[in-house]
Order: structure tokens, then C-alpha cells, then sequence
């Protein structure tokens, strides 16, 4: 594998992201910050790992949601994503 120092996602699963992000907002809230069907219509890991998988834009949203929750400004990942 090879080391990417300047991408904080480099290594976590899409799944793992999710995961998190849910953890810490939870469905409710994740749907209001990112306004798509897969967090607001009877939402689970398994729906929205198949509609983010498909459609770029909406993972992108995902993945900055992620970095800007979970990421220091240096690119090394919270305390609480080292746990």
C-alpha cells in the first residue's frame, strides 16, 4: 500500500466513515447537514454504502463532512477516530 501523508482518508473504509459519522450525529442530524435520501428515508449503513458507492457527488459531501468533524487542521485524525 502506498502512503499518502496528504489525504487524512487514505486507508478508512467508506464503511467506517458512515459509521462514525452516525455515531456522532446521528441519522437525524446527518440528514440535515447533507441532504440526501439515503440519510433521511429509512436510513441504514446497507442503503447508503450502495447509493454513496454510485454516486460521487454525494460521497464527496460525505467524505468533507468527515475530514471537517473528525480531522485536524495538520490532516491527522482526532482522538477520537484513534480509539
Amino acid at each position: 500500500m502506498t502512503v499518502q501523508p496528504k489525504n487524512p482518508l487514505h486507508g478508512i473504509k467508506l464503511e467506517t466513515i458512515i459509521n462514525e459519522l452516525v455515531a456522532y450525529y446521528g441519522w437525524n442530524d446527518l440528514g440535515n447537514k447533507i441532504s440526501i435520501n439515503c440519510f433521511r428515508d429509512d436510513p441504514s449503513i446497507k442503503s447508503s454504502l450502495s447509493f454513496l458507492r454510485r454516486t460521487a457527488w454525494a460521497r464527496e459531501k460525505v467524505e468533507k463532512l468527515y475530514i471537517k468533524t473528525f480531522c485536524s487542521k495538520k490532516g491527522n485524525l482526532s482522538t477520537t477516530r484513534s480509539l
